[in-house]
């Protein structure tokens, strides 16, 4: 069973690698798929999708909260020092000023009323004693109880403010931002759709390159089977030269300048070897699949590349409308025109709707309670540019100036563009007659060459005379397949020239 084995993996490694077989849409789907700079734009354009969808949120309102913490030396206080020392002394003030009032009160009395008096106090001493007394310690204990009251009233107007602790929730909804926001919208969207036509452009760039390289390797697999026949029938010549030359009937110098058409046809196709695979290297690179892998076009098996491809009218009107280039530059000129509203708007005024809550430990709105207390708030905030020494305007002349060069370099382009729209349109025509006059000098080629072996058989002609028959007939053959590659190619630039080159 493992010599069994063994054979089948044997056999399966002699099996030559069937070659990966590409045809013209699969080798632009690879292209399409693999290439980097089409990856970088698709990234550039996520990019500015993003931006875009964040420059639509500056239209909703902003939510934002804030929190603090303040350690003072000193705190806030409500009353002053000479505030403090009044409440602190009010009960000895207001009793010295009943003491005043008495003292006025009696120096106020006549001679009779303080006699009076006297004799009132003199049957009454002990009572007044007695009262005078009671009054005396009722007064010192209300000025007493007073100047608590007083001191009571400085320690509650105390706000121990030396630890604050505070916290908002702010809320602002822009009402009128002088357009900065709709310029800053529509810039985002110009720049989006800037991205979008990049990315277009990069990809008929690289179908461009593909096409090249594609028909490059049909080319030179066509001119390379070319080299080949050419050089077996430079075999053949030789063959019958040397013959005729042992034979008495040719001279060696014949032999030896076929043998140097010989050795010129074997270098030949040598080159076109080389070239070869140096050409479907840089296809394979292009689609993205390793340099060295053996690949085969479908093409390169027609005995014809040139199947008519449908031509495509020169619609100058068509170019400014398809082509990614030209709609980068017009919307790098309507990106300039926003700019100047933008900043244009610097000198407008702004009105924003705020709001929120706020809160703070002492808590300012109980009398510096220590415990956390807050509030709702509600208002407008307006902003009105008053001088700023003509920033603005200096910037709005320099984003004119900008915007003009986008505009002067869109018409420059526009020119460009209908002048490759026509030089496009006249190589197609120009590569069609060079087809029809290679495909008729290829008749008149071969029949040359036809009369030149019947003549060199028959005796009548040299084998110079044959040689020259078979390099026209190389030259025409390899006319023709340059011909139709040029067909091929013309129609490809006129795709690219009207912006309608597509993998569809």
């Amino acid at each position: 069973m493992r010599k069994v084995l063994g054979l089948f993996l044997l056999y399966g490694a002699i099996l030559p690698v069937e070659a990966r077989i590409l045809s013209l849409d699969s080798c632009r789907a690879l292209a399409l798929a693999n290439n980097k700079q089409i990856s970088i734009s698709n990234m550039q354009r996520g990019v500015a999708t993003e931006l875009r969808k964040s420059a639509r949120t500056k239209y909703l309102p902003r939510v934002s909260a804030i929190g603090s913490y303040l350690f003072t030396s000193k705190e806030i206080s409500l009353l002053n020092d000479n505030q403090k020392r009044a409440l602190s002394n009010i009960g000895t003030s207001a009793t010295s000023g009943m003491s005043s009032g008495l003292q006025g009160f009696l120096s106020g009395m006549t001679p009779d009323q303080k006699t009076a008096l006297d004799n009132l106090l003199a049957a009454f001493n002990s009572s007044v004693e007695q009262m005078t007394g009671a009054v005396g310690s009722h007064i010192n204990g209300l000025s007493q109880g007073l100047n608590g009251v007083g001191q009571k009233l400085v320690d509650d107007f105390r706000t121990d403010t030396r630890n604050i602790f505070a916290g908002a929730v702010v809320v602002s909804q822009p009402l009128f931002m002088g357009g900065s926001i709709t310029a800053m919208n529509r810039m985002a969207r110009i720049s989006e759709e800037m991205a979008s036509y990049s990315l277009e452009a990069k990809k008929q760039m690289v179908l461009y390159e593909i096409d090249q390289a594609y028909w490059m390797v049909v080319s030179l697999t066509n001119k390379k089977r070319l080299a080949e026949s050419y050089r077996e029938l430079l075999r053949k010549l030789y063959d019958d030269v040397q013959k005729m030359v042992r034979e008495g009937v040719a001279t060696r110098s014949e032999g030896l300048s076929v043998s140097v058409k010989l050795n010129e046809a074997e270098m030949n196709v040598t080159q076109v070897e080389d070239g070869l695979v140096l050409s479907r290297m840089l296809l394979c690179q292009l689609c993205g699949i390793p340099i060295n892998e053996d690949i085969t076009l479908e093409d390169e098996k027609k005995e014809s590349v040139m199947e008519s491809p449908a031509v495509t009218d020169a619609d100058i009107g068509m170019a400014m409308g398809n082509r990614p280039e030209l709609k980068v530059l017009e919307s790098s000129l309507d990106l300039s025109r926003q700019g100047i509203n933008l900043i244009k708007a610097g000198n407008l005024p702004q009105v924003l709707l705020v709001g929120g809550y706020t809160i703070s430990n002492p808590n300012v709105y109980n009398g510096f309670q220590k415990n956390f207390g807050g509030a709702w708030n509600i208002g407008v905030l307006l902003r009105i540019p008053v001088l700023n020494w003509g920033d603005v305007s200096y910037k709005t002349r320099a984003a004119k100036g900008v915007s003009a060069i986008a505009a002067m370099e869109l018409d420059e382009v526009r020119e460009k563009i209908e002048l490759q729209v026509s030089q496009s349109s006249f190589k197609v025509k120009e590569a069609n007659k060079k087809l029809s006059m290679a495909q008729a000098n290829i008749e008149k080629a071969e029949e040359n060459l036809r009369c030149a072996n019947i003549g060199f058989k028959e005796g009548v002609m040299t084998s110079t005379t044959v040689m020259e028959a078979q390099t026209a007939w190389l030259q025409a053959q390899s006319q023709k397949i340059d011909a139709e590659i040029d067909v091929r190619l013309s129609h490809v630039n006129l795709k690219k020239a009207l912006g309608t080159l597509t993998n569809e």
